[in-house]
């Protein structure tokens, strides 16, 4: 690297040493004052703008745009949305080479599940129930990622909701607060390392805070709720992630306690900061400053101003900072040291980054093919994709067999775009094996399977429009209903067996997806009714980014897998899985409910006063017209084998709790134990879950929470003991008055294979 690019200024700083610790953090302290003692309030305003890049901005005429100007002037912090590795070398030599101070930038994308090879979309990567898959998925991404040039992913969601009329729910990993703290921590692993290595990138924590609470499930709603309940039901993954050390968070779109998030102070200083010790940096979601506006917050000046008095550094696409904070100084809105703050953790960030010392360490233009969508990576891909999907049904149907004759019918069986799921921006939308493809290569006789498209999504054309972004289209056949189902049985009525590929297209779920109706499209539907008519074997292969409703299917089709949305080896997984080369072990991660009308559902609720068992009572806690009780609970998932579980067991049956300085801590931590015996004939996997209930207490208290799981293989008759270990942190929860506190009482530990199925013992703390 040619160090005449430099000024003194960096000459001076010598090799820059990246990455934490004592010795790093102070050597960063002493470069970051140095630089910003020579910067202008203009430059330092400059390192808190996010604009989007326009694609042509190296190219030609572009070179003088208005936005290589301010990067040459020294006034962008950094870029989002380009992933060409040699546009982004050129772009950081305007940022190097041109301005006065020869700040680097940071590049940033929504690398969400993948970059060009994708991975199953969040919710169904949290059904594996393996942070190590998660984590491995993420070290991918972020190998795939830096090859391009991006060293700034917004992701890990870690968002947590109880409604699956939310369509964010596919980006994030269900409804428990405990679980997905653990992936939470596993993103961050994977996406950062300990960021010393050229492939090792910024991870963003989102949405913060509260996001999959929006009202009635519509996006960018309010969400309101009492304290109590945010910190015990939704804030522990986003904690988890910032003590993971995520380098960076991003502040939500909506309201919360009736102050959009990108302003609120109580969130992003008062908790993020002073609470919780983060000591990244935290930007806008894209013009969520520009549109408090809109929320009634003030003009754009007051709005820029008050953002950043709240703690939000960076502001993404609005221009507001850029455009106000200059004036919001001289008006006495802001200070010099409320720039000073957000500007150093900006340069934090990128010193970390080992930018100052190379910034172009992420722009190796020779060869990234290479680190692309590789063999390796497809095989992982194939592989956790397999792991990921849920068998929610089957009377004995599955596995098939590889010399069956089989009539693969759905639009979505021959779709490789809608196979991707929603946040895939950086994928080649032809890149996926599609189901029938799979079926087809894994079969003894290609010939012996035949498709037929069966209907189109929905009869309303209308809604085949809204269910197209980003390049995955949903296309029309123009023959009559009649004319394609009446194809589709004729085809069943030959074979073995109905493989039925039927769902939400891709772009059904993911931002601005909100859905009333949760039921399978509705074409769709009466598709599937006419081939159970024919009397032949069903199987469901339901493509979802939510939770649906499937209360008919359920009791009608033979067999339902749930394979979300798989990603690019979609149909080799799907094949793997329908014919018995893997034994799928995925569970759910958030309930599917028997109607629409039940939503918000979650598993860990409060007991109430008149509680019932899901039927139907007068004067209970109930509905009138159907069951209140989930139709698939969280962490639900059958297996091609079965499982038997002893009674739990727990060391001793009394513990004694002790408080110093406001920590509690037990005399010795609470030991549970259960055995699990594969019972059937077939080698599997089961995921052993942990739940506690804290039996009385000076507030209510769920009826169980999550506070362990581990997966297991087991062979045919084999028994193992699963060991857990509950300390006292697992036991405590938030007052109202946000003590995280523990109260003496009687404690009920479970174990199981689901939230619903599960046995109990106790023990006593005194």
């Amino acid at each position: 690297m040619k160090r005449l690019l430099f000024t003194a200024l960096l000459l001076a700083a010598a090799i820059v040493l990246h990455g934490r610790g004592a010795d790093n953090d102070r050597e960063m302290d002493r470069f970051i004052d140095d630089l910003m003692g020579k910067m202008s309030t203009e430059e330092k305003i400059g390192q808190l703008n996010l604009p989007a890049a326009p694609t042509d901005i190296v190219t030609g005429p572009a070179r003088e745009s208005d936005i290589a100007v301010l990067i040459s002037e020294g006034r962008i912090g950094g870029l989002l949305n380009i992933s060409d590795v040699k546009k982004i070398r050129e772009i950081q030599e305007l940022a190097v080479k041109n301005s006065r101070l020869h700040i680097p930038l940071i590049f940033g994308l929504d690398v969400v599940h993948g970059q060009k090879t994708v991975f199953p979309i969040p919710l169904g990567l949290s059904a594996t129930w393996n942070p190590d898959a998660i984590e491995r998925m993420a070290r991918i991404s972020a190998i795939e990622a830096s090859a391009m040039g991006i060293n700034w992913t917004y992701s890990p969601m870690v968002d947590i909701s109880h409604d699956a009329r939310w369509g964010r729910v596919a980006e994030g990993a269900g409804e428990d607060p405990y679980l997905g703290s653990r992936i939470a921590e596993a993103y961050i692993r994977g996406y950062q390392g300990d960021l010393t290595e050229d492939d090792e990138i910024l991870a963003c924590v989102k949405h913060y805070a509260l996001y999959g609470a929006a009202d009635a499930g519509r996006d960018y709603t309010a969400s309101d709720m009492s304290r109590y309940r945010m910190f015990n039901w939704y804030m522990e993954p986003y904690k988890a992630a910032v003590d993971a050390g995520a380098a960076s968070v991003m502040s939500a779109f909506q309201q919360v306690e009736g102050v959009p998030c990108a302003l609120n102070r109580f969130l992003l200083t008062d908790v993020l900061r002073e609470k919780w010790g983060f000591d990244g940096f935290v930007v806008a979601d894209y013009n969520a400053v520009g549109e408090a506006v809109n929320h009634g917050m003030g003009n754009l000046e007051e709005v820029s101003a008050r953002a950043l008095k709240a703690g939000l550094d960076m502001d993404m696409v609005t221009g507001g900072y850029i455009g106000t904070l200059g004036k919001a100084l001289e008006d006495g809105l802001i200070s010099e040291e409320d720039i000073d703050r957000a500007c150093r953790r900006i340069l934090e960030a990128k010193y970390r980054l080992g930018l100052f010392d190379d910034p172009y360490r992420f722009c190796d233009t020779e060869n990234p093919e290479d680190r692309l969508f590789s063999p390796t990576h497809r095989e992982e891909a194939r592989k956790i994709a397999a792991e990921s999907f849920v068998l929610l049904k089957n009377n004995g149907v599955l596995p098939l067999g590889k010399d069956a004759r089989i009539a693969v019918v759905g639009m979505l069986a021959d779709d490789k775009a809608n196979m991707l799921g929603c946040w895939t921006v950086g994928a080649d939308t032809d890149s996926p094996v599609t189901v029938l493809e799979g079926i087809r290569k894994a079969v003894t006789d290609p010939s012996s399977v035949s498709y037929s498209r069966g209907s189109n999504l929905f009869y309303n054309p209308d809604m085949d429009r809204v269910s197209r972004n980003q390049g995955k289209d949903v296309d029309r056949d123009p023959r009559k209903p009649e004319e394609m189902v009446a194809e589709a049985v004729e085809a069943a009525a030959k074979a073995d067996a109905v493989v039925a590929v039927l769902g939400e297209a891709a772009e059904m779920s993911g931002e601005s997806a909100s859905r009333v109706d949760l039921t399978i499209p509705d074409a769709q539907r009466d598709l599937l009714k006419e081939l159970t008519k024919t009397g032949k074997p069903v199987i469901l292969v339901l493509c979802t980014g939510r939770p649906l409703v499937l209360d008919w299917e359920s009791e009608n089709v033979d067999a339902i897998l749930n394979i979300w949305f798989p990603g690019t080896e979609a149909g080799y997984a799907v094949a793997d899985v329908l014919f018995g080369d893997v034994n799928p072990s995925g569970k759910l991660t958030m309930s599917f409910p028997r109607s629409s009308g039940t939503m918000p559902f979650y598993y860990n609720e409060t007991p109430n006063g008149r509680p019932t068992d899901g039927r139907w009572v007068k004067y209970a806690s109930c509905y009138m017209d159907t069951g209140w009780t989930a139709l698939y609970p969280f962490g639900y998932g059958l297996s091609y084998t079965t499982f038997s579980y002893s009674e739990p067991s727990v060391e001793k049956q009394e513990y004694s709790l002790r408080c110093k300085d406001g920590q509690y801590s037990l005399d010795t931590p609470v030991k549970v134990s259960v055995t699990v015996t594969n019972t059937g004939k077939a080698a599997g996997a089961e995921t052993v879950q942990l739940y506690v209930r804290d039996m009385a207490g000076s507030v209510a208290r769920p009826l169980r929470e999550l506070k362990g799981f581990e997966k297991v293989m087991l062979q045919p008759g084999e028994s193992r003991t699963v060991e857990f270990t509950l300390t006292a942190d697992d036991l405590a929860f938030y007052t109202p008055d946000l003590d995280r506190v523990i109260e003496p009482g009687e404690f009920s530990v479970m174990t199981g294979g689901s939230s619903s199925d599960v046995r109990s013992t106790g023990f006593l703390v005194k």
